[in-house]
């Protein structure tokens, strides 16, 4: 369960689409209830933003942790916490901050960018070590892609098989998130059914994931693009994350009534 949270983002990353006006507002705030192998509720995750000023400049802040909980917490615990802070207007990541400990493995690391110099300077806390790297152009941390994705893609004139591909830091390394439109569905959630968008990202096989297109994720097909359901095929097993609960809504979001 070490990647319970990064996979959520990442997941989240891979979804999200163009409106007339920003998809978000101060405020917005969701849960995930996080499931292994189809049934056993392995951990949650919660994604929250806010209105802040990051040197002089306003922001949105958003906030993220991910927990493993139950009898999963009892035998590899996970607490995992992210931040950005992106900018109102480009939803370009100005700091990101990650800090995590899962069953004992430990990071802190907090990454500085300069979009105009094309430069990330990740400060690692616990090692007391600061070093700087060149970035690719418009480059995203893990959290702020999820927001700027919402905005940004223009799902009304997609077509299946459609891919999109945007510049990603993490973990001291520059790379192509890349994502591919495979269509819609109605889905069945907590809340009713809702008309969603499906998209899958495409990952490095191995270790983690099965296959580099193991994982799809659904998002509701209107103006907030909320994430409802994110499926993955593990190298062992699989995990599964479902929208829990919400908040903060710029949007109307909209249930089939039966």
């Amino acid at each position: 369960m070490r990647k319970i949270y990064i996979l959520l983002m990442l997941l989240m990353a891979a979804s999200f689409t163009y409106a007339q006006e920003p998809a978000f507002q101060d405020g917005e705030w969701f849960r995930f209830r996080i499931s292994y192998s189809g049934w056993w509720k392995a951990g949650e995750a919660t994604l929250g933003v806010v209105n802040d000023t990051y040197k002089g400049k306003p922001v949105y802040h958003v906030k993220g942790k991910g927990v493993t909980t139950g009898m999963t917490k009892l035998f590899f615990g996970v607490e995992d916490y992210y931040e950005t802070y992106i900018d109102k207007q480009s939803t370009l990541p100005y700091r990101f901050i990650r800090k995590i400990d899962e069953g004992g493995h430990t990071k802190d690391k907090v990454i500085d960018f300069d979009q105009q110099a094309r430069v990330a300077t990740v400060n690692d806390k616990k090692h007391n070590n600061t070093t700087t790297y060149k970035t690719e152009p418009s480059i995203h941390d893990m959290v702020s892609s999820f927001y700027y994705l919402r905005n940004s893609i223009d799902t009304k004139n997609l077509k299946e098989g459609d891919e999109t591909v945007i510049n990603m830091f993490f973990d001291q390394e520059n790379f192509k998130f890349k994502l591919k439109f495979l269509g819609r569905e109605v889905i069945k959630t907590k809340f009713g059914k809702v008309n969603s968008l499906i998209f899958r990202p495409y990952v490095q096989a191995g270790r983690v994931f099965k296959e580099k297109e193991s994982l799809t994720v659904w998002i509701s097909d209107d103006q907030n693009k909320i994430p409802l359901q994110i499926k993955a095929d593990l190298a062992v097993g699989s995990l599964k994350a479902d929208i829990e609960a919400y908040k903060g809504l710029k949007h109307p979001f909209y249930i089939i009534q039966d």
